[in-house]
C-alpha cells in the first residue's frame, strides 16, 4: 500500500510517500526555525503563510523523489490535528484538493499517534506497549494492548517538557529552539544547582514542569539582583537531570504495572541525547525503541506509517475522501 501524506501542523511543511507503514520511497521536510528564531517560538500566522507558499512544490518534490505517478498511490493522509489551526488547514486543504483531483481516498491522521508511529518506521512494534510521547506541546504516557489503540495514563498538568526546555533555554539567553542547547550544554556542567523532582514522591503518571520552570527563573532572576553570575553548563545540567529524573521514573513506574513488552520513545525531546543515555541504563528490563532523528521532529513519513496501520484496522470509516465526497472538515482540526 502507498501513501502520500502531509503534515503542516506547525512550522515543518512537509510531505512523503511511504510503502506499507515502513518503506520511506520519499520525505521532504521544509523548516522554518530561521524564520522564527528572531521571535524566540513559533509565530502561527507567518508559520501558515509560509506553508502555503511552499506546499505545492514539495508535494512535486516527493512524487519526483520516489519516482511515483498519483495514479500509482492508494491512499493520501493528512495530519488533522492537534496543532496550529491556521497551518493545519493549509495541509488538509492541499491534501484534499489532491485527493480530488486524483480520485484517491483521503485520511485523517492524528498528530500524536504519528509521533508514536515514527518508532515503527524502522523497529518493530512490540504490544502490549507504553509510549513515552515528549515534544514541545505534548507529555504523556500511553498503553498500547494493540496496533492504533492508545490508553492515556499521564499527561503534563502544565506545560509540556519541550515548552520548559524552550522557556528555561531563553531565560539563560540561549538561542531558539532552546531543547537541542540546553541538552548539549548540560554534558558539559554539572548538577549543582538544587531544583525541585515535580511530582517524583507521587506514585500517578501526570507530569508538571510550570514549577520547575520558575524555580529555574527565580534562581536566575535573584542571582542577577545579588551581582552573581550563574554558570549555564551547570544550570543546564541542574534542570535537566531534574527534568529526565522525573520522566524516567514514571516511565519505569507506568511499565512495570502494565507489563509491556516494549517501552516507545518519541516526539522532537526524543532526540534529547541524556535521555536517550539515560533511560536505557535505568529501566535495562525492558526493550525501548527510538525513532531515528529524523523521524524525532513533526514530519510527514510517521503520518504515513500511522495512517498504514489506521487504514488496515478500521478500513474506510468517516475522514476519507470517497466519490469526491469529503468527511474531513474543520470540526476535526485540532483534535
Amino acid at each position: 500500500m502507498i501513501i502520500l501524506s502531509v503534515e503542516s501542523s506547525c512550522d515543518e511543511s512537509s510531505v512523503a510517500i511511504v510503502k506499507d507503514g515502513k518503506e520511506v520511497l520519499s520525505h521532504i521536510v521544509l523548516s522554518q526555525i530561521d524564520i522564527h528564531q528572531v521571535f524566540g517560538g513559533v509565530v502561527p500566522e507567518i508559520a501558515s503563510r509560509n506553508h502555503v507558499v511552499h506546499m505545492t512544490r514539495i508535494f512535486e518534490e516527493a512524487l519526483h523523489q520516489a519516482h511515483i505517478k498519483p495514479s500509482d498511490l492508494d491512499l493520501v493522509a493528512v495530519t488533522k490535528g492537534p496543532g496550529l489551526i491556521g497551518s493545519l488547514l493549509v495541509g488538509i486543504n492541499a491534501a484534499t484538493a489532491f485527493a480530488y483531483a486524483h480520485g484517491l481516498p483521503l485520511m485523517g491522521v492524528n498528530h500524536l499517534h504519528g509521533h508514536i508511529y515514527a518508532a515503527g518506521i524502522e523497529h518493530e512494534m512490540k504490544f502490549p506497549a507504553l509510549a513515552l510521547l515528549i515534544s514541545g506541546g505534548h507529555t504523556e504516557l500511553i498503553y498500547m494492548k494493540e496496533h492504533m489503540s492508545f490508553e492515556l495514563l499521564g499527561t503534563t498538568q502544565d506545560d509540556a517538557v519541550g515548552e520548559a526546555y524552550d522557556k528555561v533555554a531563553r531565560t539563560l539567553g540561549l538561542s531558539y529552539p532552546g531543547g537541542p542547547i540546553v541538552d548539549k550544554l548540560a554534558f558539559e556542567g554539572q548538577d549543582t544547582y538544587r531544583l525541585p523532582r515535580p511530582y517524583l514522591d507521587r506514585k500517578e503518571y501526570h507530569f508538571s514542569f510550570s514549577g520547575l520552570k520558575s524555580a529555574v527563573i527565580n534562581l536566575v532572576h535573584n542571582a542577577e539582583q545579588r551581582g552573581e553570575v550563574i554558570d549555564i553548563p551547570n544550570m543546564c545540567a541542574s534542570f535537566q537531570a531534574s527534568v529526565l529524573d522525573v520522566i524516567i521514573d514514571k516511565t519505569k513506574l507506568a511499565a512495570e504495572h502494565y507489563q509491556v513488552k516494549q517501552i516507545i520513545v518519541a516526539g522532537g525531546v526524543a532526540a534529547n541525547k541524556g535521555l536517550r543515555k539515560r533511560i536505557f541504563n535505568e529501566i535495562p528490563s525492558k526493550e525501548i525503541i527510538f525513532p531515528s532523528m529524523t523521524y524525532c521532529t513533526d514530519n510527514a513519513a510517521m503520518i504515513g506509517a500511522a495512517a498504514y496501520y489506521q487504514y488496515q484496522k478500521f478500513g474506510a470509516l468517516p475522514n476519507y475522501l470517497l466519490g469526491g465526497e469529503s468527511t474531513l472538515s474543520v470540526e476535526d482540526v485540532g483534535e
